[in-house]
């Protein structure tokens, strides 16, 4: 038998608390999504202004840090046009994502969720979730 780590909803809401602050800091409103290992959304917040094309983007960002165990602006060099894995991003009916805005929560080495940003530049969505990770990390740390 298995015994599988997964963040809870309380463990979401402070990645989704994070991820909303360090928006506001940068003055983009953003959509932010939190999976939990399989890539099953656990919460999402939408802030006022956020665009509607970026829901869906951004819980298929969460969606596919959580089943490649990385970073989602990872996967560009080897799957973008020029990759070896070109044409990765077509797989799950076109969830998997190679823009930049999902990171892969991680606890002792074992994957327990994903928190997928968009809504900006890819670079802005990574740092937005980032903060994400970086809250959940001090809050587990205590």
């Amino acid at each position: 038998m298995l015994t599988v780590k997964r963040l809870s909803l309380a463990d979401a809401k402070i990645i989704l608390d994070a991820c909303e602050k360090k928006a506001i800091e940068v003055g983009t409103p953003k959509d932010i999504a939190v999976v939990d290992e399989s890539g099953h959304l656990i919460a999402f917040r939408r802030m006022d202004g956020a665009k509607f094309s970026s829901v869906e983007i951004a819980i298929n960002k969460a969606f596919t840090s959580a089943g490649g165990g990385r970073a989602t602006r990872d996967y560009k060099a080897v799957a973008g046009p020029t990759g070896a894995a070109f044409g990765l991003h077509t797989q799950f009916q076109g969830r998997f994502t190679i823009l930049g805005g999902g990171i892969p929560v991680i606890v002792d080495g074992q994957i327990v969720g994903a928190v997928g940003v968009s809504s900006g530049a890819a670079d802005e969505d990574h740092a937005v979730a980032e903060a994400g990770i970086a809250a959940f990390t001090a809050a587990n740390a205590r």
